[in-house]
């Protein structure tokens, strides 16, 4: 877990990842991430998910928030229920005609449908900082949505996900069953659908568990551990948490597009060739074979063009992943009132990359580049330890320069007030 989450949950708190598992940290990556499903027992967590998500909030989220598809979908027995059933116009001032209809859902849910909300990390506050912590914890892009299920029914046949999750039991109890992958860690493109037949037959294997999910009780899966579940009794709610784990397949695809700047390699194939002609593709094959061979053997004496496939890889977390939401209001009024005694913080989970040049250091962000004097250097570093600090405390600033860096890094979104 980053120092930065460390300081700004407190010591006396558990991590965002902490809260989901019953097993210490450092096991959980070494035996069962990736590897095998975890159950943890709210007696275990002893900690409840209240503050994450509630009845009440789902309602508040159908009828008074304006959610709209695909933030949201219904399903019932392996079926989707076309938007146009439980959707509808806003009326005067919010026409959009995608926005939940809270009695076509109240008439959807009463007839055995399960009502997914998705992407809760992007609508429901509570979740947006927990899924920012968790990505923090993990190291890997993470998204939330809720499943919430009428009593007695199935939302979805068995099937495998395409990434890890954690599954979160907030009210009602639900049944799991789960079996064991046909396909060990499926990619993106690798849905299970594509293997119906394989899973749709695992499935009716002995399970490698059979369990009932209580209020607080938290399950881990990895991608592409099968599994159904089935609500028992009265209505119930579950956060499925999913992770999209970056694999030593995106290490491969982006040593990969190392190739692409390799001339020959992007020559045309001979004009009049047979491509479905195995026999005639066959010697180019080989050809790129050895070349792919060649080069991979000099990146291994080249460490400057590693590192700079290990930078893609940090560019596309990145580009898939937010920080911490800023208030720009707020802000603004903190700005205002900057001075030396006010207290700054690197905005949590911003990724600068750093470059110098012409007497200047360089933030690069996801979508822009800030500059700053070279002499700034040293207060960067001090600032990217994610840290609180006073704007005097900034090395190697006096204060009037110290004010005005913060005040052109708060602007920028890389720097918030410290709580």
């Amino acid at each position: 877990m980053s120092q930065t989450a460390d300081d700004q949950r407190g010591s006396g708190n558990r991590s965002a990842l902490g809260r989901l598992i019953s097993v210490d940290e450092r096991t959980f990556a070494d035996d069962y991430w990736g590897r095998k499903p975890l159950l943890s027992r709210a007696s275990e967590l002893q900690e409840s998910f209240d503050d994450l998500m509630t009845p009440a909030a789902v309602d508040e989220l159908i009828s008074h928030r304006g959610v709209r598809t695909p933030f949201a979908r219904m399903a019932k027995d392996g079926s989707l229920l076309d938007k146009s059933q439980f959707t509808a116009s806003g009326g005067f001032g919010a026409e959009m005609t995608d926005q939940l209809d809270s009695a076509a859902i109240l008439s959807a849910f009463a007839d055995g449908h399960t009502l997914v909300l998705q992407g809760l990390h992007r609508l429901w506050p509570p979740l947006i900082d927990f899924v920012r912590d968790l990505v923090d914890d993990i190291g890997h892009p993470s998204q939330v949505n809720s499943y919430i299920t009428p009593a007695s029914s199935k939302g979805f046949s068995p099937h495998y996900d395409v990434h890890d999750v954690f599954v979160l039991q907030i009210s009602g109890e639900k049944r799991w069953i789960l079996h064991p992958p046909v396909h060990t860690h499926p990619l993106s493109n690798q849905p299970w659908s594509d293997r119906k037949n394989a899973v749709e037959e695992r499935a009716i294997e002995a399970p490698h568990l059979d369990t009932v999910l209580q209020p607080g009780d938290a399950l881990y899966l990895p991608r592409g551990w099968i599994h159904s579940a089935e609500a028992l009794g009265d209505t119930t709610i579950h956060l499925t948490i999913g992770v999209s784990s970056f694999t030593r397949y995106d290490v491969a695809h982006n040593l990969l597009g190392v190739l692409q700047e390799d001339a020959e390699l992007r020559e045309p194939l001979p004009a009049g060739i047979d491509l479905t002609d195995a026999d005639a593709v066959l010697p180019y094959v080989d050809r790129v074979v050895d070349d792919v061979a060649n080069l991979l053997q000099q990146l291994k004496n080249d460490e400057p063009a590693r590192r700079r496939i290990a930078e893609r890889l940090g560019r596309r977390f990145a580009d898939i992943t937010r920080p911490e939401p800023v208030g720009p209001l707020r802000t603004v009024s903190f700005m205002n009132a900057l001075d030396e005694d006010s207290a700054v913080v690197w905005r949590q989970g911003l990724t600068a990359s750093i470059s110098r040049s012409e007497n200047k250091i360089h933030l690069g962000l996801r979508d822009k580049t800030v500059s700053l004097p070279d002499e700034c250097a040293d207060a960067i570093a001090q600032l990217q330890s994610g840290k609180p600090c006073r704007v005097s405390e900034l090395v190697g600033l006096d204060s009037n320069s110290a004010i005005v860096v913060a005040r052109r890094l708060l602007r920028e979104g890389v720097l918030v007030p410290a709580p």
